[in-house]
C-alpha cells in the first residue's frame, strides 16, 4: 500500500481548523496534523518535517499567507500549497499563484471539494474553486499581454492544455500514452521556456502562444 497523503493546515480560526482537520483525517488515505495557527509555527516545523500538501489561509496573524507561500516554496519546493480562504479578489488570487500556490479554494467549498482538491494537488494538479477558476484565467490572459512564441512543441502545448483542465500528472500520462516521469520532464522544460515556476502561471502564459 502507498503511504497516506500528509497534509498541514495553517489557519488561525480554531473552530474552522478543527472541522477541516477532522474532515481530512476521516479520509482513509489522508493524514492531517493538528492545524498551525500561524505561518511562523509551520515554518519552524518545516525544518524537520515536510508534508505533501499544505492548506493555507491568506489572512493570518504575523506573516500573511502570500509571504508564507514564498518561504515554504523556498525551503521545500516540492510541497503543494493550496490556498483555503474567504478571499476571492483578483489581486489575492494573482499574488498567491505568482508566489507559488498550486491551487486556490474558498472556505465555502464542500467537504468533498476540499478532499478532492487535496488529492489532486498531491498528484501534481491545480485545484481551483469554480468561482475562482474563470476569474484567474481571464486575469492572467490580460496580464500576459500580446501573444508570443515561446518555442513550445506540439506535445508541450498538449500537456499545457491538459493542465489547464486540472488534470494531474498521472491523468495526463494516461491520456497521452506516457509515464508520469515523462510528464514531469516535459513540465520542467515548459517552465524553463516560459520562465515560470507553477502550473497555473505556465497555463496562463503558455496557452497564449500562437498555435
Amino acid at each position: 500500500m502507498s503511504a497516506p497523503i500528509s497534509i498541514w493546515l495553517i489557519e488561525d480560526n480554531a473552530a474552522f481548523s478543527g472541522i477541516v482537520v477532522r474532515l481530512l483525517n476521516d479520509v482513509p488515505d489522508f493524514t492531517c496534523a493538528p492545524a498551525f495557527s500561524s505561518s511562523e509555527s509551520a515554518l519552524k516545523t518545516l525544518r524537520h518535517s515536510v508534508p505533501d500538501v499544505i492548506l493555507l489561509d491568506v489572512q493570518l496573524p504575523g506573516m500573511n499567507g502570500i509571504s508564507a507561500i514564498r518561504e515554504i516554496k523556498s525551503r521545500a519546493p516540492a510541497v503543494n500549497v493550496v490556498m483555503l480562504t474567504v478571499f476571492d479578489e483578483q489581486e489575492k488570487i494573482q499574488q498567491a499563484v505568482m508566489a507559488g500556490a498550486s491551487g486556490y479554494l474558498l472556505k465555502t467549498s464542500s467537504e468533498e471539494e476540499i478532499a478532492e482538491a487535496v488529492r489532486l494537488a498531491a498528484q501534481g494538479g491545480s485545484p481551483m474553486h469554480r468561482n475562482v477558476a474563470g476569474t484567474m484565467w481571464k486575469m492572467f490572459a490580460r496580464l500576459a499581454g500580446p501573444q508570443q512564441d515561446y518555442g513550445l512543441t506540439p506535445r508541450e502545448t498538449e500537456i499545457l492544455q491538459g493542465a489547464a483542465k486540472g488534470l494531474a500528472n498521472k491523468e495526463l500520462g494516461d491520456r497521452l500514452g506516457m509515464s508520469t516521469h515523462t510528464v514531469d520532464a516535459h513540465l520542467r522544460r515548459i517552465y524553463q521556456k516560459l520562465g515560470v515556476h507553477t502550473r497555473a502561471a505556465a497555463v496562463a502564459k503558455g496557452l497564449r502562444q500562437p498555435v
